[in-house]
């Protein structure tokens, strides 16, 4: 088991809670965790691109000229893919830019994901993550108190209306909840804060 402190809205220890190893303290696979990144950005993707081909462009319906004696090479319209005006050949269609992952891979990224947090001291807990009130003002004095840096990540286990008013309206800061946690949410942020039940919550769906 690993051992990390939690700390409160004030930054003060309040305890130590042992993670588990199997999941913050695993050997970071790169290669699973960029298919990860690469699978959910190209879920995003619309893929809705399209060209017209010969079929599909207006006019064309007879010969531009006879077959023989022009000179010229036979053409049979004049919406063929060489003319100006004429079908789009090997164009992008509508497509999905999507692809399957396993359950195993997926856990596997997430875990991975996590462990580079925490090896690199960008990972906190926190008992709550309760605060009083909606403002904004509120979230940049945690965060100046917390002493966090860069895009700042809440994880909480509840829908923490509150805290996610709050953020809202800040560009380095935002708040999930952990069943909705991603891999991107994660790689995206510089540091990220759980409070401790989402913690368990975690642990709980990766174990």
């Amino acid at each position: 088991m690993k051992k990390t402190n939690v700390i409160n809205l004030k930054g003060e220890n309040v305890k130590e809670l042992k993670l588990n190893e199997n999941i913050f303290g695993i050997e970071p696979n790169d290669i699973v965790l960029k298919k990860a990144i690469k699978l959910q950005l190209d879920s995003l993707r619309q893929g809705t691109a399209k060209v017209k081909n010969r079929r599909e462009v207006s006019g064309g319906g007879r010969k531009p000229y006879r077959q023989k004696g022009t000179g010229n090479a036979r053409q049979g319209s004049i919406r063929a893919t060489q003319y100006r005006h004429g079908g789009i050949v090997f164009g992008p269609t509508p497509r999905d830019y999507g692809f399957k992952s396993n359950r195993k891979e997926k856990a596997l990224a997430m875990k991975s994901a996590l462990s580079h947090k925490l090896l690199d001291d960008e990972l906190y807990i926190i008992d709550s993550l309760e605060i009083v009130d909606m403002k904004t003002k509120t979230v940049k004095e945690l965060i100046k108190t917390l002493k966090l840096e860069g895009k700042v990540l809440f994880v909480t286990d509840n829908d923490a209306e509150k805290l996610y008013m709050a953020t809202r309206n800040l560009g380095y800061a935002d708040t999930v909840m952990a069943s909705d946690l991603s891999v991107l949410d994660i790689v995206n942020s510089d540091t990220i804060v759980f409070d401790e039940k989402a913690i368990n919550y975690i642990e709980e769906a990766l174990n």
